[in-house]
């Protein structure tokens, strides 16, 4: 994103989906990350302004369910008392920028998940596999060869 700045980014929902999954479980037993895994399973049938209105509206009936913090028996630690359902949030609010660019350029035709994209590589990490001990210069030339 760095070198490509005016490239626009989107970020694979599904991947997305499954980075929330890891944090809040399948099963999620506290009623804040349920509510969280059901809002994160609307991210492929949802536009961005219902999804971020949605989101906000969790923060803010969540919010000092989130800042609750756990002290450690020693007094002079603590640690957020809910640290997998803020890294959930977290994680959704700082992609949030880039999970609906396919929404905002519909003249690209960006898919919003890299699904078509995932086989290809699995293809080429095969093939750069079989040359395993190429240089780092003979591999990139043969990335190129294999690319164009």
């Amino acid at each position: 994103m760095q070198v490509f700045k005016d490239v626009p980014v989107q970020m694979c929902q599904f991947h997305q989906i499954a980075i929330a999954r890891r944090y809040l479980t399948s099963r999620p037993k506290l009623d804040a990350a349920k509510e969280l895994r059901a809002l994160t399973l609307t991210l492929a049938v949802t536009n961005e302004t219902t999804f971020t209105k949605l989101l906000n509206l969790w923060l803010e009936k969540w919010g000092s369910f989130l800042k609750e913090r756990t002290t450690h028996p020693d007094g002079r630690h603590w640690q957020y008392t809910h640290k997998r359902i803020r890294s959930a949030f977290r994680s959704l609010s700082a992609h949030l920028p880039y999970l609906f660019t396919y929404q905002r350029y519909p003249n690209l035709h960006i898919p919003n998940t890299t699904n078509s994209l995932d086989g290809s590589f699995g293809k080429l990490k095969q093939l750069l596999n079989v040359h395993c001990g190429l240089t780092a210069r003979r591999r990139y030339r043969l990335i190129q060869e294999i690319l164009s």
